[in-house]
C-alpha cells in the first residue's frame, strides 16, 4: 500500500483529504514543520502540500523535501495564476491542483504521480540502457549518468528524459509530452507545466543550459534530444 502524506494547515481540507484518498495510508499533517518531522520517521511515496500556509509554507517545505528525496509532490494552492505555479514547479514540484478541486481530479493526478514514481517512466515502457553522447540512461535501475557522473533526477524528469532518449531526433509537442509523461491526468491549466521541467532537465544536463546539447526546441512544435553524430 502506497502511503502519502498530506500537509495543509485547514482541518477540514486535511479530513477531506484522508476520506478521498482511504485506497492509501494517509499520513495527516496540520503544518510544514510537522510535516517534514513525519518525513524524518516515515517513508512517503507522495506528498500533498499546500502552497500558503502560516509559519513554514509549502514552497520552504518543498526545497527541504527535495534535498532529501525525489519522490513526487503536488502542490494545492487556492492561487490560480500562472506565476504561482511556475514558482512551485521552480521549486521541484511535478504537479499542482488549484483548491477548489474535486476528488476525481485530485486521485487521478496522484494515481498518475505514484504510477510515474513506481516505474519511473514514460511511455511505452522500454528495458535496459539508452546512451546519447555523455547521457547514460538506465531505465531498469531508474539511474541517468552524464559522463559517469550520477544526474539526481525527480521521477517527472526521468520520464520526460526517457520519452526523449528514447526516440532521439523525434519532436515531441507540449501536449504530447504531458499526455506521455503524465499519464492520466488532465491537460487543462497545465500548459507551463513542460517548459518549466524542460528547463530543470536542461540545468541538470547541459554545460550551458543556454546553449544546449541535448534538449533542444523547435519553435512552434516542441522538444527533441539531438541524436548529434
Amino acid at each position: 500500500m502506497y502511503t502519502i502524506l498530506v500537509c495543509d494547515d485547514e482541518p477540514d481540507i486535511v479530513s477531506a483529504l484522508c476520506v478521498y484518498l482511504r485506497e492509501y495510508r494517509v499520513l495527516p499533517s496540520s503544518g510544514g514543520a510537522e510535516a517534514l518531522e513525519i518525513l524524518s520517521r516515515e517513508k512517503a511515496d507522495l506528498v500533498l502540500l499546500d502552497l500558503m500556509m502560516p509559519g513554514l509554507d509549502g514552497l520552504a517545505v518543498l526545497r527541504r523535501i527535495r534535498e532529501i528525496a525525489n519522490i513526487p509532490v503536488i502542490l494545492l494552492t487556492a492561487k490560480a495564476e500562472d506565476a504561482d505555479k511556475i514558482v512551485g514547479l521552480d521549486a521541484g514540484a511535478d504537479d499542482y491542483v488549484t483548491k477548489p478541486f474535486s476528488p476525481t481530479e485530485l486521485l487521478a493526478r496522484v494515481r498518475a504521480q505514484l504510477r510515474r514514481y513506481t516505474s519511473l517512466g514514460a511511455s511505452p515502457r522500454r528495458s535496459g540502457t539508452v546512451t546519447v553522447g555523455g547521457l547514460c540512461l538506465d531505465r531498469d535501475a531508474g539511474v541517468v549518468t552524464l559522463y559517469g557522473e550520477p544526474v539526481a533526477l525527480t521521477p517527472t524528469e526521468f520520464g520526460i528524459l526517457a520519452l526523449l532518449m528514447e526516440s532521439p531526433g523525434r519532436i515531441f509537442s507540449n501536449r504530447e509530452i504531458y499526455d506521455r509523461v503524465w499519464r492520466g491526468a488532465g491537460w487543462s491549466g497545465l500548459e507551463t507545466s513542460v517548459p518549466v521541467h524542460i528547463r530543470h532537465l536542461r540545468e541538470k544536463i547541459e554545460i550551458d543550459p543556454a546553449e544546449p546539447r541535448y534538449i533542444k526546441v523547435v519553435w512552434g512544435r516542441g522538444y527533441r534530444l539531438d541524436p548529434g553524430r
